[in-house]
């Protein structure tokens, strides 16, 4: 069958997944009766409202922005459909939902900033080091090392194990419904789990991409130096996802396999192989996110 031209991507939640299209988002989660739940938003991102937007690098900075506000939204909802006793601690809603998610957010950012930024900062300026691009090998190497180090940590957890399994149930139904397939467990079970355009790959390239970018900044010599780096980290995450945009495409992809053999490699840990009832939610979460009357009028003219 003829691939698909739509886009679609997701991202594992507890005991679910979630999905998005170009018009609409969609959270599937597996309760612990055994039903699944489904929470559908549409939500048309900035760079298809405002197509002055839709530039190089710009686009990319604004889709990582939303792809974590959508997340979290996301792992939120899957967090309080998955609890054993649903009938006990009331969900919040309005502005005690909108201050959890912020509060998720800013946690994350802070945790993300001591870890992947400031540790390793840190640990590079304890050596005798003064070259510019010497430092900021060193200092990227450290960083690349925390994160798998992080990584294989989370990986010897039992129950994000299973938010793996999921992963692996997302990559391999998009990869169903990429290559034009009906979207059932026994089309979807054929593929593989390891996909190109993953965020573990995303965050891989975004390693890497920091390393050439710091380099032209040099040595940081104050606290001025070091926010400013911290500024560029939009910048990094658009050019990373040009990156990742051109190595998904036929004619690209061939020459790029090197450069995204590390994501390809590091998937084979942060996606497990899933069971049908895990697949059954993934393709629950695809069909649900795709209003394919409006998705087809929202895609950009080629």
């Amino acid at each position: 069958m003829a691939p698909n031209p739509i886009s679609v991507g997701g991202q594992a939640v507890i005991e679910g997944v979630m999905m998005r299209s170009p018009t609409y988002y969609a959270t599937a989660v597996r309760t612990p009766h055994g039903s699944i739940v489904i929470q559908k938003n549409r939500f048309i991102g900035l760079t298809r409202r405002f197509r002055f937007l839709n530039v190089p690098i710009v686009r990319g900075a604004i889709n990582l922005v939303e792809t974590m506000w959508i997340g979290i939204q996301s792992l939120s909802y899957s967090a309080s459909q998955s609890m054993e006793d649903q009938d006990s601690p009331k969900q919040k809603t309005g502005i005690g939902a909108t201050l959890s998610i912020l509060g998720s957010i800013i946690f994350a950012f802070g945790a993300g900033f001591l870890l992947f930024f400031l540790l390793p900062l840190w640990l590079t300026e304890l050596l005798p080091v003064d070259d510019g691009i010497a430092f900021n090998l060193i200092d990227g190497v450290f960083r690349l090392t925390i994160f798998l180090g992080y990584i294989l940590l989370i990986a010897r957890w039992k129950e994000m194990r299973r938010i793996f399994m999921y992963h692996g149930a997302e990559h391999k139904t998009i990869y169903a419904f990429e290559n034009g397939n009906d979207l059932t467990v026994e089309c979807a079970r054929s593929y593989t789990r390891l996909h190109p355009r993953c965020g573990t790959s995303f965050l891989i390239v975004v390693m890497l991409t920091s390393i050439l970018v710091f380099a032209f900044l040099g040595k940081p010599q104050d606290w001025g130096d070091r926010l400013f780096r911290f500024a560029m980290i939009p910048v990094i995450g658009g050019i990373s996802f040009e990156f990742i945009k051109l190595s998904a495409k036929d004619n690209f992809a061939r020459w790029m396999k090197p450069a995204i053999w590390p994501g390809l490699t590091l998937q084979k840990v942060t996606t497990q192989e899933p069971t049908d009832d895990m697949l059954e939610v993934a393709i629950a979460a695809l069909d649900a996110c795709l209003d394919y009357q409006s998705v087809k009028l929202e895609l950009p003219a080629s």
